[in-house]
């Protein structure tokens, strides 16, 4: 696993004398905290300055305390006051104090914090308690005149591949990356700013009633950031995204099975990103054409009538296959990564998915090695289409088919019975770097 040791939060130099300065909106996503401060007062003698934490100025800070002069050593304790001393700065050199505050991002215990000096012609070391349970999320200093023009204060976080954000069902690291796969609708909330890589894959469309033949349901859109994305296009942008704010995550619903018509799937969202839902199929009457989708439906068959494929969208996914009368297979659902397979002198099997294993296996989601988005395979007579690789589900053969695989997107096997069968439902993943 990778180790992060001192990690820049924030530096502040002041360009002009000033009496106070607060870190605010401090990242949680470190083990604990080390402010290191050098410079001076702007006039005085050796004096404590403040820190408070979170605002907070009440009683509920304690501390020991042990400092030299030169003429001898002395320690002291204080129980109950409304600040942290800040150890002894003058106005004639600059001085290195150095504050590390301990499990800062806990609310179960008290947070600790022990400072020490140099260059002063008080030498002092202090151990500080602030009697709260809350993280602190800002740290305030306050002079016990006004801090010297040009003092620098520096923030950092210490930890190793600390969490950067919450959410998901499946939150796991590779020491390289962390990943958050949502399989059901939730928030993404970054803890701090982040850059973020995703895959977004809609819900897969329906098949249709077969009581002639239907073709096989279109995956559900595709849009990544990471190895492939849907349609052929080129990959799409990392998101930057804020710290402390919910992005809305919705995992797209596999679209119904039709009895008599299908129904597309539903669209999945990740902040601004959406995937639209994959085409229905062709079946019966009164809609042997597929719909178009993310990837578009297979075209289905009913009385001599043939229905063509739907339409994919742009940079999501492929058209699905037209039906054939030479033997009456069904056209299969198009898929993230190809068309669907007309009917008759072909098979009608669905169109493959897109293989991203980069996010496959650390998550352990897709399908044979790390597909999504697989088409459905249209329904025949003799021998049905297969679904494409990613979810899509199998093309019956004078049965229902086969539904698409949950959290794929994968298009629904086309039936040759009266009943369609159901799209995959989709499915969510973001990634950034430890």
């Amino acid at each position: 696993m990778a180790v992060s040791t001192h990690n820049a939060i924030g530096t502040v130099t002041l360009s002009s004398a000033q009496n106070q300065l607060t870190f605010s909106n401090i990242p949680q996503i470190y083990t604990d905290l080390v402010l290191v401060c050098v410079g001076k007062m702007s006039s005085g003698g050796d004096a404590n300055q403040a820190i408070t934490f979170n605002g907070d100025s009440s009683a509920v800070y304690s501390r020991q305390f042990m400092y030299g002069d030169g003429g001898g050593v002395f320690s002291g304790r204080t129980t109950t006051t409304t600040n942290l001393p800040f150890p002894y700065w003058n106005s004639t050199n600059p001085v290195t104090t150095i504050v590390q505050i301990g499990n800062y991002n806990s609310n179960v215990v008290y947070k600790t914090a022990i400072s020490r000096n140099a260059g002063s012609s008080t030498v002092t070391a202090e151990a500080g308690q602030y009697r709260s349970t809350s993280p602190i999320t800002s740290i305030t200093l306050t002079g016990s005149t006004t801090f010297a023009s040009g003092s620098t204060f520096s923030l950092y976080g210490v930890g190793a591949n600390q969490l950067k954000a919450s959410g998901g069902d499946i939150i796991v690291s590779d020491g390289t990356y962390w990943y958050h796969a949502f399989k059901t609708s939730g928030t993404f909330t970054p803890l701090s700013a982040l850059t973020c890589h995703y895959l977004v894959v809609a819900g897969g469309g329906g098949s249709g009633q077969g009581a002639g033949s239907s073709g096989g349901g279109g995956a559900g859109g595709l849009r990544s950031t990471v190895g492939t994305t849907g349609g052929g296009g080129s990959l799409e942008t990392a998101l930057s995204l804020s710290a402390n704010t919910a992005y809305t995550v919705t995992i797209g619903a596999g679209g119904a099975g039709g009895a008599p018509t299908a129904s597309n799937g539903s669209n999945s969202t990740f902040s601004t990103i959406t995937s639209t839902g994959g085409g229905r199929s062709g079946g019966a009457n009164p809609n042997q054409n597929g719909a178009s989708g993310g990837s578009g439906g297979g075209g289905g068959e009913q009385i001599g009538t043939y229905g063509t494929g739907g339409s994919g969208t742009t940079n999501q996914g492929y058209a699905g296959g037209a039906a054939g009368s030479a033997t009456y297979r069904m056209g299969g659902g198009g898929g993230a990564g190809a068309v669907g397979a007309a009917g008759g002198a072909g098979t009608g099997n669905g169109g493959v998915g897109v293989l991203i294993s980069a996010l496959a296996a650390p998550t352990g989601t897709g399908m044979n090695g790390g597909y999504y988005a697989g088409g459905g395979g249209g329904a025949a007579g003799a021998s049905a289409g297969v679904g494409g690789f990613g979810g899509g589900g199998m093309g019956g053969t004078n049965v229902m088919g086969s539904e698409g695989i949950i959290n794929t997107g994968g298009g629904g096997g086309g039936s040759y019975v009266a009943v369609g069968t159901a799209g995959g439902s989709g499915l969510v993943i973001v990634r950034y770097a430890v």
